[in-house]
């Protein structure tokens, strides 16, 4: 369904992708060359109808050895069978030079690294069998790669807030065995991963690195250490799961241990909550069709500054799906000194983001803390949609 449009948005006639055993193409899967031995290609291609507009179709040429497994899987126009001792490549810049397509897309791209899977040696090995003329023509699939990932079926954002609902869920659960002086922030990440086997789900990124449970001043995107979690920390666990082998989650949950003597966070922890909270708030309204990312960034900038943040580096947010920083629209750039060039492009209805609401203080002994309770949002045709209720409070964890 979305691939016939991407083509069309990026003004692609072909789209080709070489695919080969132990280092493949990033979207290797995504095309159903995951299985591939021999060099094998792909090619997406559209073609002129009678009523002026254009035929969408499929063409793999596969080596012989995995051919008839990939045909049975009926997911693609036409397989054609090579044989042992023939080049699929060739075949496929035969194919391209019979159709005589203007504009031909490959995976090279400086901007997205899911669309830069096409080697160096691959990338000769093309142009040597499609000849000067047709060299030429070769395009960057960048803007064929964004426009096809970037947007989400409904059935995968349904996938998506159940991965989202588990990883709240399991982020609080494990907030409850917390024994301040004694349980570590490694402690919280095992029994998270304890979660996540039990449940058969993977990794949303890193394995070492996810959960990453920080009780101390930031530490950025780390591993969770064996710092005893202690009365008056702030705990930040970010933390995402893979389901069904395909889709991912990114959610951070926030707690405070209270202090002995304490019923509620201290005024000035409550402060940088509230302040967090607001500025997650003001993003997530400002994210429609049509808003740029950085505008969406800005929108949480000024009541950052209004409530006396410290500077957070952090874009406000990102695409997330396929992987927990999917292709799509970066909403960030407003408070950086360069500008990433996927944070001037355009939301669209269909985009899944993962969002931070920010506010960083200064600690005692000098080091910052920073507060980023992040939430995940589909865009909707006039707005955007919460995947899951964002956390409204502190989870409050009691001292003995």
């Amino acid at each position: 369904m979305l691939l016939p449009r991407a083509l069309e948005a990026a003004d692609v006639d072909a789209w080709v992708i070489l695919c080969r055993e132990n280092n493949n193409d990033p979207l290797a899967d995504h095309v159903g060359c995951e299985n591939a031995g021999a060099p094998a290609a792909y090619v997406f291609y559209r073609l002129s109808d009678e009523k002026g507009g254009s035929e969408f179709h499929s063409l793999v040429f596969s080596p012989s050895s995995e051919a008839t497994a990939l045909a049975e899987l009926e997911i693609h126009d036409k397989v054609v069978s090579v044989p042992r001792g023939e080049s699929a490549l060739k075949q496929a810049a035969e194919f391209i030079q019979e159709h005589d397509f203007q504009r031909i897309a490959v995976n090279s791209s400086v901007n997205n690294a899911q669309a830069d899977g096409l080697s160096y040696t691959q990338r000769l090995a093309l142009k040597d069998a499609l000849g000067d003329k047709f060299a030429q023509r070769l395009v960057s699939s960048e803007e064929l790669v964004y426009e096809w990932l970037a947007i989400k079926l409904p059935q995968e954002v349904d996938i998506i807030r159940e991965a989202a609902r588990l990883t709240a869920e399991w982020q609080i659960e494990a907030y409850k065995q917390v024994v301040p002086g004694k349980t570590t922030d490694a402690d919280v990440a095992r029994f998270l991963k304890a979660k996540m086997e039990e449940h058969g789900v993977t990794d949303a990124w890193a394995p070492d690195q996810n959960p990453n449970v920080n009780s101390g001043p930031d530490r950025g995107h780390s591993h969770a250490t064996d710092k005893v979690i202690m009365p008056g920390d702030v705990i930040q666990t970010d933390f995402g799961i893979k389901v069904h082998g395909r889709w991912v989650s990114d959610i951070q949950r926030f707690a405070y241990v209270l202090k002995p003597g304490e019923t509620k966070p201290p005024e000035d922890i409550q402060h940088y909550w509230e302040s967090a909270r607001a500025g997650g708030r003001a993003a997530f309204e400002a994210m429609k069709p049509g808003v740029r990312g950085i505008d969406v960034d800005a929108a949480q900038s000024v009541l950052m500054k209004q409530n006396g943040s410290e500077h957070v580096m952090w874009s406000t947010g990102h695409p997330v799906g396929y992987v927990a920083h999917d292709t799509g629209p970066n909403l960030g750039g407003s408070r950086g000194a360069t500008v990433r060039p996927a944070a001037k492009k355009t939301l669209k209805a269909g985009m899944v983001f993962a969002f931070d609401g920010f506010h960083a203080w200064k600690r005692d002994d000098g080091t910052t803390k920073t507060i980023s309770v992040e939430e995940m949002a589909v865009i909707t045709e006039d707005g955007a949609e919460y995947l899951i209720p964002p956390q409204e409070e502190l989870i409050l964890i009691p001292s003995e």
